[in-house]
Protein backbone atom coordinates (compact mmCIF):
# COMPACT_ATOMS: atom_id res chain seq x y z
CA UNK A 1 0.00 0.00 0.00
CA UNK A 2 2.58 2.53 0.66
CA UNK A 3 4.20 1.26 -2.60
CA UNK A 4 1.08 2.16 -4.43
CA UNK A 5 1.05 5.90 -2.63
CA UNK A 6 4.70 6.96 -3.24
CA UNK A 7 4.14 5.75 -6.87
CA UNK A 8 1.01 7.96 -7.54
CA UNK A 9 2.63 10.91 -5.38
CA UNK A 10 5.94 10.47 -8.01
CA UNK A 11 3.31 10.10 -10.79
CA UNK A 12 1.31 13.21 -9.79
CA UNK A 13 4.53 15.46 -9.20
CA UNK A 14 5.96 14.10 -12.77
CA UNK A 15 2.99 15.62 -14.48
CA UNK A 16 2.85 19.09 -12.64
CA UNK A 17 6.05 19.38 -13.62
CA UNK A 18 5.37 18.57 -17.05
CA UNK A 19 2.68 21.22 -17.26
CA UNK A 20 3.82 23.65 -16.31
CA UNK A 21 6.15 26.67 -17.75
CA UNK A 22 6.45 28.19 -20.93
CA UNK A 23 6.54 26.37 -24.27
CA UNK A 24 8.96 26.61 -26.64
CA UNK A 25 12.19 27.46 -26.39
CA UNK A 26 14.05 29.79 -24.12
CA UNK A 27 15.08 33.34 -25.29
CA UNK A 28 15.86 36.38 -23.65
CA UNK A 29 13.68 39.22 -24.64
CA UNK A 30 15.32 41.89 -26.88
CA UNK A 31 15.98 45.78 -25.90
CA UNK A 32 13.69 48.11 -27.36
CA UNK A 33 15.49 49.56 -30.48
CA UNK A 34 15.69 53.56 -29.74
CA UNK A 35 14.05 55.62 -32.17
CA UNK A 36 15.23 59.00 -32.45
CA UNK A 37 12.23 62.04 -31.30
CA UNK A 38 9.76 62.26 -33.98
CA UNK A 39 8.77 65.99 -35.02
CA UNK A 40 8.62 68.85 -37.19
CA UNK A 41 11.69 69.10 -38.97
CA UNK A 42 13.00 72.69 -40.46
CA UNK A 43 14.51 71.82 -43.40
Amino acid sequence: MKALTILAFTALLLITVTGCGQKGPLYLPEDEPATAPSGPTSE
